[in-house]
């Protein structure tokens, strides 16, 4: 066993507040946050059911689609927290702002390029996602919208991170809110053609979907600006950069490639699910209307990761690594008890929910059976969820990658295709393939969290931080 760090006092200089009351008073805003986002995903799909199945199939192919191409931006998010936090936690508010201007400069290039890659090739790209001809125009025509709205989203998730990691978690809320009301209302205007707004039919979602999205990005963007956060002077020099880069490279690059396994297994698991011998577009449909209800629990569980990112960062960097371990392990038991307990409200409701997410009773049933399963997987959701921002805190994406990364092609999508294609010949293969497939990634994030010296990864630790001009 790898030897644990000194002990030390479970607190922050010149903090006097409890650990119950650190992780509350974070994890509140971002519960809250994380409700507010989830109600955009509940309209955007509940628009979709009463256009039309074939809208929700889609939706939910392109929506997967969109989450791959936010890879970089997560990746450089986690950079953010990791990087800022501990910054601030040392006292160096200088090297926090210049971090801030670095990860803005990459963003917004990253966002740029990959817009341009996207127009390039998005051909290949609805191949590899094997969509049904029945929904293929469909899917185009979101594909192009959700293009244009990377760099925005970019810079959004990234200037949210930013926030964050100051342990300013309101701000964030208040931007939620405001994109939750943009496309709550873009939703229901533009597909219908209420609120004196055009009716696009299909076609509002995706837009409904870039106007509330931009309107966040450009608040963050004035609050930053008006907070002193975002000003030309704090944008560093070439020779700061080539000292700070590597530590945010070793950050972000292992939370890049986790994302990019993640997110391309759930593309091959949308594939596996639409290449069922039967009722493929009915599986797909359940699948994108399941995956938004589900977030119910889900996004709680990122708000606990974000939570214990945030607080793990800043006691990483007053280099308090018993109290940062310590804080780790109250935050995820604190979380998977709420989470948990919420898990066990929904499964009374599923039926009732099933029928508010489609008209059609096939896909009802559906919805229901893939609620069943993951709803049970939300323990070992919840503990891979807030463990894993344990780690991103510290710096230690490397085990997120191999825990998560790792389980994702080992275990599910083998084991999808098989239960799916093979044993059941049904989508109730996939959803048990999903189930399994968490219980064996919460096992290893624990015993990481548990036995590994996963605060050996922070800046503080590691000696790797910047000396320029006092930052």
């Amino acid at each position: 066993m790898t030897r644990q760090p000194d002990p030390a006092p479970d607190k922050l200089s010149g903090d006097g507040e409890s650990p119950g009351g650190k992780i509350w008073h974070l994890a509140w805003p971002q519960l809250l946050m994380m409700f507010f986002h989830f109600w955009i995903g509940f309209f955007d799909v509940y628009v979709a059911g009463r256009i039309g199945e074939d809208v929700q199939a889609a939706l939910g192919l392109i929506t997967q689609t969109l989450l791959f191409f936010l890879i970089v931006a997560m990746a450089l998010s986690n950079g953010a927290v990791s990087t800022i936090s501990q910054s601030l936690g040392a006292g160096r508010t200088l090297r926090a702002k210049r971090y801030i201007g670095l990860c803005i400069l990459l963003v917004l290039g990253a966002g740029i390029l990959l817009l341009g890659s996207g127009l390039v090739f998005k051909e290949h790209l609805l191949a590899l996602l094997q969509v049904p001809a029945r929904i293929e125009d469909i899917t185009t025509n979101y594909l192009l919208i959700y293009l244009l709205l990377t760099p925005v989203y970019y810079l959004f998730i990234v200037s949210n991170a930013v926030f964050r990691a100051q342990k300013q978690v309101h701000i964030p809320l208040l931007s939620m809110v405001l994109v939750t009301g943009l496309n709550t209302w873009a939703d229901f205007g533009l597909c219908f053609g209420i609120y004196g707004l055009p009716e696009l039919g299909y076609m509002g979602l995706a837009w409904a979907t870039l106007i509330s999205v931009s309107g966040g990005c450009l608040f963050n963007t004035i609050v930053l600006a008006r907070r002193g956060w975002l000003r030309l002077a704090h944008f560093p020099p070439l020779r700061w950069i080539k000292r700070a880069l590597p530590y945010l490279w070793r950050v972000a690059w292992p939370a890049g490639l986790m994302q990019i396994l993640w997110h391309t297994g759930y593309l091959v698991l949308f594939a596996i699910t639409a290449s069922l011998p039967r009722e493929e577009v009915v599986a797909l449909a359940a699948f994108a209307a399941g995956i938004r209800m589900e977030s119910l629990l889900f996004l709680p569980a990122v708000a606990f990761n974000m939570t214990a990112s945030i607080l793990v960062g800043h006691y990483l960097g007053s280099r308090d690594f018993a109290g940062a371990r310590s804080i780790g392990l109250r935050t995820w038991g604190f979380g998977c008890l709420l989470i948990s307990l919420l898990g066990a409200v929904l499964w009374l409701f599923v039926p009732d929910l099933a029928q508010l997410l489609s008209e059609r009773t096939p896909v009802q049933a559906e919805i229901v059976n893939y609620l069943r399963f993951n709803i049970l997987a939300i323990p070992f959701t919840g503990t891979t969820m807030i463990l894993g921002g344990v780690f991103i805190g510290a710096g230690a994406t490397r085990f997120n990658m191999f825990a998560i990364g790792g389980t994702v092609w080992l275990v599910r999508l083998p084991l999808a295709y098989v239960l799916g294609h093979v044993i059941f010949v049904s989508a109730t293969g996939i959803w048990a393939a999903m189930l399994i497939s968490q219980m064996v990634q919460a096992t290893l994030m624990f015993l990481l969290f548990s036995y590994k010296d996963w605060y050996r990864f922070s800046m503080q630790s590691r000696k790797v931080q910047p000396q320029a001009t006092g930052a």
